[in-house]
């Protein structure tokens, strides 16, 4: 069976999992923070990723942190309207 193809969004959830080698998987309203899937080190990088991932500077001026708590924030926010298959 064919792979699925990888999205620009993957790149964000294959970040996260690659800095917590424990977790298999990451629930899509699970709080990245809270649960210290992304910690304060490593945050700037996470927005870098991100911004890489959707082809947009996020403006730290005007940034709502909610925004980037769950995947499904994030999706919501930097990727939905997007062509999957390029993000």
């Amino acid at each position: 069976m064919p792979e699925s193809p990888t999205t620009a969004f993957d790149e964000v959830t294959d970040w996260v999992l690659a800095r917590n080698p424990e977790r298999e998987s990451v629930g899509a309203d699970e709080d990245l923070v809270e649960n210290r899937l992304v910690d304060s080190l490593s945050f700037v990088e996470f927005i870098f990723t991100i911004e890489q991932a959707a082809g947009t500077e996020i403006p730290m001026d005007t940034l709502d942190l909610d925004d980037l708590r769950t995947l499904n924030s994030i999706r919501k926010t930097f990727f939905d309207g997007r062509d999957p298959a390029t993000g």
